[in-house]
């Protein structure tokens, strides 16, 4: 398999994009915040003293999806047309997952904007919370699923599970 990334030197360059078919990309991203259970009790509460964890990590996941260009090198501005957050509190594991589905239509896949937009999402909740319990983990942040483009459609088999 050819690293597209890479000129015939082996230098870095940004894949030129412009004969590619403009098509229906969506890209669904997952990854875990694990935290002590009085830690996940506080944000299920709304007791955290930087406020409504979840609503801020939804902001910032849309966020970072927006910007992904510019903070992942050789990524290309992408038009989105539309960015979903959605949280889920694991009460019997202490931890909340976090998965971002990413829409566009274009020449290049959307799989990068929704991995930034999880790890932001998660980040922020470590920064929210981390008054509390330093020891909350990011864990497992994947791609489960990618629609759209020359490579065609992929689904993750399995999850990877966050306890590993």
């Amino acid at each position: 398999m050819e690293l597209t990334h890479l000129d015939e030197s082996g230098r870095a360059r940004m894949v030129d994009v412009s004969q590619k078919q403009d098509t229906v990309r969506t890209a669904v991203a997952k990854g875990y915040v694990v935290m002590k259970p009085e830690t996940l009790l506080m944000l299920k509460e709304g007791r955290m003293k930087k406020g409504d964890v979840l609503s801020v990590a939804q902001v910032a996941g849309i966020m970072a999806a927006k910007k992904t260009s510019e903070i992942i090198p050789l990524c290309h501005n992408i038009n989105l047309t539309g960015v979903e957050m959605d949280f889920q509190i694991i009460d019997g594991k202490n931890a909340v997952a976090v998965e971002a589905r990413v829409h566009s239509v274009g020449k290049t896949g959307v799989e990068m904007e929704a991995l930034t937009a999880v790890s932001v999402a998660c980040l922020t909740i470590y920064d929210m919370c981390k008054a509390v319990d330093k020891t909350m983990v990011i864990k497992n942040i994947q791609l489960i699923e990618k629609t759209g483009g020359k490579s065609g459609d992929f689904k993750r088999k399995e999850e990877v599970p966050w306890e590993k």
